[in-house]
């Protein structure tokens, strides 16, 4: 959560950095909600870009909530629309970290336990958010530049990422991932974001195969 209040602080000062008021910047913490989002729209709306490029280039670098709602979508298919709704603007990256650690695919029979730990997260998760957006929006214009707060909240990133670095598939993800996005770093959109999420993901499920496999091989069991 400190990660998170970090990060929140840097989008509300580049929010209002970006020439929005502060009724604007508010309305787009608590609407968007989405701070790679946010980054990447603010430059464009501060060019005057036409209103379908920013929102397509918003609608692009979320793509990854997508994939990310696909695959614990199943979990929770027995509860109403309204509330799932509800999680979809809840959901973030850091559920995605734990959920499937807690909830592997076997569990998706039982549902018992898994609201309440998304929820609970991931209430955690926006009162960090917006506690550190207001505040980044209330004090953009007290902090200098040259203290260099933007590097401080992917510092903070780092922190909250490195813990769910637990086994090989997750460092071959986070290696491959971390390459593409370099790689890619020039393509319009943000499109490298995507692109680097889904060669992680294709990354690790590679691994896990290959693993597997291993595993069901005749003698791979014994040792010497």
């Amino acid at each position: 959560m400190p990660g998170i209040f970090a990060w929140g602080v840097v989008a509300g000062m580049a929010m209002m950095q970006s020439g929005l008021t502060l009724w604007q910047a508010l309305g787009m913490t608590l609407v968007v909600f989405a701070g790679s989002a946010q980054l990447a729209a603010l430059p464009l709306m501060a060019a005057n870009a036409p209103a379908m490029v920013v929102f397509l280039t918003g609608l692009v670098v979320n793509l990854r909530f997508v994939i990310f709602a696909a695959s614990m979508g199943p979990h929770f298919a027995h509860l109403p629309w309204h509330r799932r709704l509800w999680y979809g603007y809840l959901n973030n990256d850091i559920m995605m970290g734990f959920f499937p650690q807690r909830f592997p695919g076997h569990t998706l029979g039982h549902t018992s336990g898994k609201a309440g730990y998304f929820a609970g997260i991931c209430y955690m998760n926006w009162l960090a958010w917006q506690g550190g957006s207001v505040l980044g929006i209330l004090v953009a214009s007290q902090v200098p530049a040259a203290w260099g707060v933007g590097f401080a909240g992917t510092l903070a990133l780092l922190a909250v990422m490195i813990p769910l670095v637990a086994n090989a598939a997750a460092l071959v993800a986070v290696a491959v991932a971390g390459a593409v996005a370099v790689a890619a770093y020039s393509l319009p959109y943000k499109l490298g974001l995507l692109l680097a999420l889904l060669a992680g993901m294709a990354a690790a499920t590679l691994v896990d195969l290959f693993k597997a496999r291993t595993r069901t091989q005749p003698g791979a069991g014994e040792g010497a």
